[in-house]
């Protein structure tokens, strides 16, 4: 496998944040930043100066994602190893996690393929909004990857505004804590792979972890692969806003009669976001440090694969715009096969076309099982334009 980073030859980290170790930001309020209305340059540091080394990229990340906590997603805690165990049997892995004299527990189940092999496979976790693995689930099966369905909703809640604060998250950090539900899920992904280390019982490779989900656990599944480094691949299918879509893209659009959802719409609608994101970029979106093609390369050098519909609320051409922006952070750290964007029409939301199956199983192959060969550069629409002369003024650099 090809790759850069602080983790291993294909990226993925040894632990959840190797940011931790970089220098603070100190960021401006919300009510001073600026107006930048094309997307900003992913390899540009916040002093200015350009990164020109992969060894960089490391500290350039933590920028982004301290800008994507301050203003858009809310805080992920940290938390010590000691504090999170992990216990197997049956085919149910359970997770406790203490936080001072609170604790909270859940679990997910399991589910290994026939003939698996005795030693350590990799595992594929899906957010559990339609309660099913939305992809083709024959394609992990069939590579001995297991599966477990994650019920990030008892995590963080996402029942209408009136359910922000609610979810185990919440018992243990409080009701008002600034993190968003999807940082909550996040949360609970990494505390599954904290247990799957200290659970060797479970037969899993914590290593050869891969998230996904559908539609707003599609958003769900981008955030908890930007913010944990050991998730080897990272699938999201059919995001739309706080997911693929950009933010200054999608409000173009609906400025221009399109049906698309908004960064006001979106903020209104669900815990999805901190709190005062609607009312910090609802009217201003441009004034926002950063965009959704940043947020995806919060997950470079690891490998992401993000797959789109053909459907005006999820963004069209803004997820086509915004993927394609972001292929070239994996094109600057020498890695573009390890980044594939497509968008396929023709099919109901979240329903997986079979046209993709074969790309779907070359990522797979290459990026969790190991090994694989197949070709994975895609960067493919069913007929969206992608105006980069009008959203992007940088080009990628050429990292040593």
């Amino acid at each position: 496998m090809g790759g850069s980073g602080s983790g291993g030859a294909d990226g993925v980290g040894s632990v959840e944040d190797s940011g931790a170790r970089c220098a603070k930001p100190t960021l401006p309020a919300a009510s001073a930043l600026p107006a930048y209305e094309t997307h900003h340059d992913p390899f540009l540091m916040l002093d200015g100066s350009r990164i020109t080394k992969r060894s960089e990229w490391a500290c350039r990340r933590a920028e982004i994602k301290a800008q994507v906590e301050e203003y858009e997603s809310g805080p992920k805690p940290s938390v010590a190893r000691e504090n999170v165990t992990g216990a197997f049997s049956g085919k149910t892995l359970s997770i406790d996690v203490k936080e001072g004299a609170k604790s909270v527990s859940f679990s997910i189940d399991i589910n290994a393929p026939a003939g698996a092999p005795s030693g350590p496979i990799p595992l594929l976790i899906s957010l559990a909004g339609f309660g099913f693995i939305t992809l083709d689930s024959s394609v992990f099966s069939s590579n001995g990857v297991a599966t477990a369905v994650f019920n990030n909703n008892e995590i963080g809640a996402q029942s209408g505004g009136g359910s922000r604060g609610t979810g185990k998250f919440y018992d243990l950090y409080g009701k008002d804590h600034p993190a968003s539900s999807m940082i909550a899920w996040a949360w609970g992904v990494s505390r599954i792979i904290d247990a799957l280390e200290k659970t060797p019982a479970a037969n899993i490779d914590p290593r050869r972890i891969a998230v996904t989900g559908c539609s707003r656990d599609g958003k769900g599944a981008l955030t908890a692969g930007a913010f944990d480094e050991r998730i080897a691949l990272t699938i999201p299918q059919e995001s739309g806003a706080g997911g693929s879509a950009s933010w200054r893209a999608s409000q173009a659009a609906s400025n221009a009669g399109e049906n698309v959802q908004t960064l006001s719409h979106a903020a209104g609608e669900q815990p999805w976001f901190r709190a005062d994101f609607g009312a910090n970029f609802g009217s201003r979106v441009n004034n926002l440090p950063f965009d959704h093609h940043m947020v995806m390369g919060l997950v470079a050098p690891r490998a992401l694969l993000v797959l789109d519909n053909e459907i005006d609320w999820l963004g069209i051409d803004s997820t086509f715009t915004a993927g394609s922006i972001a292929h070239a952070i994996w094109e600057g750290l020498g890695v573009p096969d390890m980044m594939g964007y497509w968008q396929l029409g023709g099919h109901e939301h979240c329903q997986f076309p079979a046209a993709q199956r074969a790309m779907l199983e070359a990522y797979v192959r290459k990026f969790l099982v190991g090994g694989g060969t197949d070709d994975t550069h895609v960067l493919e629409s069913d007929g969206a334009t992608a105006d980069l002369d009008r959203w992007m003024e940088w080009t990628p650099p050429s990292l040593e």
